[in-house]
C-alpha cells in the first residue's frame, strides 16, 4: 500500500532520521512514537507531500486516497457545521455547480432545437450520471448521519464552527475523513482536545477501519486500545515491532537485555581469543595459528545494544509566598456566549493546598471556569480569591501566545525579570532546551517542544495557586510522567482540567465534574469520583453508557412479559418506518430518473416541485423517527 526506503531528513545538518525504511499494509494501525521533536509529525508530513525529502523514496500504490489530521485545525470562518463537513466531497460540489449552472441555462433558454441546446443536454445526462455514481443523492444523509453519531445534534448544523470549542471542531474534521472513503489515515494527535465520548468513537472507528493507519499519540491508553504495530523514532533511527504500546515497551526491553547478555558474551570471547593470540604470537609453531585468530577477529561482527533516549524534563514548581486558607470563594457564578449558557448559578470553594480536577464533556464550561478564575473572562456572579493568592496559569492553547520570530533564548530573557534573568539557561536547560537549541526559533519547534517552552516561561513568575488547562496536550509520553511527578511535588494549590484519567491518578484529592450547567463535588481522587459513576474507566463516563446502565437496572425490575411486548411493538413500528423510507427512497429516486430522461416535461407537470419537495420532507421526518425509535430499541434490548 505504501512503502518507505532509506528516507532520511535533516534540519540544520543534524539528521532527525537516517535512511529509515518500513510499509504500511491495509490493516496496520501504527502507533508512531518518540520524544518531542524526534520527527514524527515530520513524518507524517513527509508522507502528504507536505515537505520535500532530502533523500530515499516513498512509493504508494496508484489512486491511493490519504487523509491527514493534523495538530491544528484551520476552519474556514463563517461556515456552519454542515458547510465544513461537505468539504469531504470536493468532486461532488463541483458537479453540482456545473448541474446549477447547466439546469439555470436550460431555464432561460427556448432554442430547443439547435445544437447548443442539445450539448446542454448531453452535458446535464452525462455530469447527472457521474453525480449519481458518486452518491451525490446520498452524501447529505450519510453526512447527517455521522455527525449524529458523533454527539452533534441536529440543531447544531446550522451553527457557526467557530462558536464550538476545539474538540468539536475536531469531530467535523473527523467526520469528513470519514465520509472521504480514505486508504490510508494519519492521525497527529487525535486526542487532544477530544473528550471521552470522542475518544471512544474515534476507538471504534479505527479498530473496523479496512485500511492503514497511523497515529502520532501520547495517550498510552489510546494507542493500546487502538494500536497492533508500534515505530518508534530515537535518536535517528526506527524500531518496529507488531505489538501495541505497551508489549512493544516490555518487547523492546527483553530484545535490548538480550542484546546486552550477547554483548558481554562477545566480549569475553573477544578477551579470550586476543589472550591466545598474545600467548600464540611469540612462538613460531603457533603464529599460524595466531594470524588465525586475528583474522576471525577481524571478521567478527560487533554486537551493539540499541541506545536509549533517555533524556527528561528536569521540573520544580516553587511556591511563592502561602496564601490564605482559603484560596478562592465563587458565589452564583453564570457564564453565556450570546445565547449559549454554560454556568449557571455556580458555588465554589478551594482551600489552600488542594489538589482538584475539572472533568466533563467538552463544552461544559470546564475552560470557562478556569478562564473566569484568572480574570480572563467576565461574568456573572462573585469571584473573590484569598488572601495574598498568586496564580500561575496555563492555557490550553498556551504554546500560541509564543512569538514564533523569536528565539528560544529571546522569549524566556524577555519574559524575566531583574531577580531571575541570570537563570533563565538553567531554566532552558532543565526543560532540555541545551547548547545550540536555545537559538532555536520558535516557529521551528514541534508542539511538544512549544509547551515545554510555555511549561519553563511560567517559572519566571511567581505563583501559589496552579491552574492548567489540559497541560500534557503535545507532551512525550517520558515528559508527561515527568511533569506528572513535579505537580505531585509542588507544595500549592492545584487545579487541573483535563480528560487524561493515567496523569490525575494519583494526582488530585478532589473531582469536580461538569454537566448541564452545573458542577458535582466528589470529595476523593479520580478512582473514588469513577467508583462513584459506577464506572471501571474514564472511557465509561458519558451519556450513552449511563442510559444503557439504566436501562439494563430497569430490565431486572420490570415484568418480563411487558419488556418483552414493549420490544415487540418497537420492531414493528421500525421494520414499518424502514418499509415506508424504502418506498420513498425509491419514488424519488424515479422522479430523478424522469428528470434525466425528460427534464422539461418533467418539470412541465402541475405542482411538480411541491410534490417533490413534500416526499423529500416525509423522507427526512421518517429518519428522524427511525433514529428515535432505533435508540428506544436500543436501549429497551439491555
Amino acid at each position: 500500500m505504501l512503502n518507505v526506503h532509506n528516507l532520511s531528513v535533516a534540519f540544520g545538518g543534524e539528521y532527525l532520521f537516517e535512511e529509515i525504511s518500513f510499509r504500511l499494509n491495509g490493516g496496520d494501525r501504527v502507533g508512531l512514537i518518540g520524544k518531542n521533536g524526534a520527527g514524527k509529525s515530520t513524518l507524517l508530513k513527509l508522507l502528504v507531500k507536505d515537505m520535500p525529502l532530502d533523500t530515499g523514496t516513498i512509493a504508494m500504490e496508484k489512486d491511493i486516497k490519504i487523509g491527514f489530521l493534523r495538530q491544528d485545525i484551520d476552519f474556514e470562518q463563517g461556515r456552519t457545521v454542515l458547510e465544513e463537513s461537505y468539504q469531504a466531497f470536493e468532486e461532488l460540489k463541483a458537479l453540482e455547480t456545473k448541474l446549477e449552472a447547466i439546469n439555470q441555462q436550460l431555464a432561460e433558454r427556448n432554442d430547443y432545437e439547435s445544437e447548443s441546446y442539445n450539448q446542454l443536454i448531453i452535458d446535464l445526462s452525462d455530469i447527472t450520471h457521474h453525480y449519481e455514481i458518486l452518491g451525490g443523492y446520498n452524501y447529505q444523509g450519510e453526512t447527517e448521519k455521522i455527525l449524529l453519531g458523533l454527539g452533534f445534534k441536529r440543531s447544531d448544523f446550522n451553527k457557526k464552527t467557530d462558536t464550538f470549542s476545539g474538540g468539536w471542531r475536531m469531530r467535523i474534521e473527523l467526520a469528513k475523513l470519514l465520509l472521504q472513503n480514505n486508504d490510508v489515515l494519519l492521525l497527529d494527535e487525535p486526542t487532544n482536545h477530544l473528550d471521552i465520548e470522542s475518544i471512544i468513537w474515534l476507538e471504534q472507528f479505527l479498530n473496523s477501519f479496512s485500511g492503514a493507519v497511523m497515529i502520532v499519540s501520547h495517550d498510552k491508553m489510546f494507542l493500546d486500545n487502538v494500536t497492533n504495530r508500534t515505530i518508534e523514532i530515537s535518536l535517528g533511527r526506527i524500531y518496529d515491532y507488531n505489538k501495541p504500546y505497551s508489549k512493544f515497551l516490555v518487547l523492546r526491553a527483553e530484545i535490548k537485555e538480550q542484546q546486552t547478555n550477547a554483548q558481554k558474551n562477545q566480549a569475553k570471547e573477544i578477551q579470550q581469543a586476543e589472550r591466545l593470540i598474545e600467548k600464540f604470537r611469540a612462538k613460531s609453531t603457533k603464529a599460524s595459528m595466531a594470524q588465525s585468530l586475528i583474522k576471525k577477529l577481524d571478521k567478527m561482527e560487533r554486537i551493539e545494544v540499541d541506545e536509549d533516549d533517555n533524556a527528561v524534563m528536569n521540573v520544580r514548581f516553587p511556591v511563592s509566598i502561602t496564601p490564605g486558607k482559603v484560596v478562592a470563594e465563587i458565589e452564583g457564578l453564570s457564564k453565556s456566549y450570546g445565547d449559549n449558557h454554560v454556568l449557571s448559578n455556580i458555588n465554589l470553594l478551594l482551600e489552600r493546598d488542594s489538589k482538584t480536577a475539572f472533568v466533563g464533556q467538552n463544552g461544559q464550561g470546564k475552560s470557562t471556569l478556569a478562564k473566569i478564575m484568572v480574570g480572563e473572562l467576565v461574568h456573572e456572579g462573585k469571584v473573590k480569591l484569598g488572601h495574598n493568592v498568586q496564580i500561575g496559569y496555563f492555557a490550553q492553547n498556551q504554546a500560541e501566545y509564543l512569538d514564533g520570530n523569536k528565539t528560544v533564548l529571546d522569549t524566556m530573557v524577555d519574559a524575566a525579570n531583574e531577580k531571575n534573568r541570570s537563570k533563565v539557561r538553567d531554566i532552558l536547560g532543565s526543560f532540555l532546551f541545551r547548547g545550540d537549541e536555545v537559538e532555536k526559533y520558535v516557529k521551528v519547534l514541534s508542539g511538544g517542544e512549544r509547551n515545554r517552552l510555555a511549561l519553563a516561561k511560567m517559572l519566571l513568575q511567581p505563583f501559589n495557586v496552579l491552574v492548567m488547562d489540559e497541560p500534557t496536550n503535545h507532551l512525550d509520553i517520558k515528559s508527561k510522567n515527568v511533569l506528572k511527578e513535579a505537580l505531585n511535588n509542588f507544595d500549592g494549590t492545584l487545579i487541573l482540567v483535563s480528560h487524561d484519567r493515567d496523569f490525575l491518578q494519583g494526582l488530585v484529592n478532589k473531582v469536580y465534574e461538569f454537566k448541564n450547567k452545573n458542577i458535582k463535588e466528589y470529595l476523593g481522587d479520580i478512582d473514588f469520583y469513577l467508583e462513584q459513576r459506577k464506572a471501571a474507566d474514564f472511557r465509561v463516563i458519558e451519556k450513552k453508557q449511563a442510559q444503557k446502565k439504566q436501562a439494563a437496572t430497569t430490565k431486572k425490575t420490570t415484568n418480563s412479559f411487558e419488556a418483552q411486548k414493549k420490544l415487540k411493538s418497537l420492531k414493528n413500528k421500525l421494520s414499518s418506518v424502514e418499509s415506508k423510507i424504502s418506498q420513498l427512497e425509491k419514488e424519488i429516486a424515479d422522479i430523478d430518473h424522469q428528470l434525466l430522461m425528460d427534464y422539461d416535461k418533467t418539470i412541465a407537470e402541475p405542482h411538480f416541485f411541491e410534490g417533490y419537495q413534500t416526499k423529500k420532507s416525509e423522507l427526512e421526518e421518517l429518519m428522524g423517527s427511525w433514529e428515535k425509535i432505533s435508540a428506544a430499541l436500543e436501549e429497551a434490548s439491555h
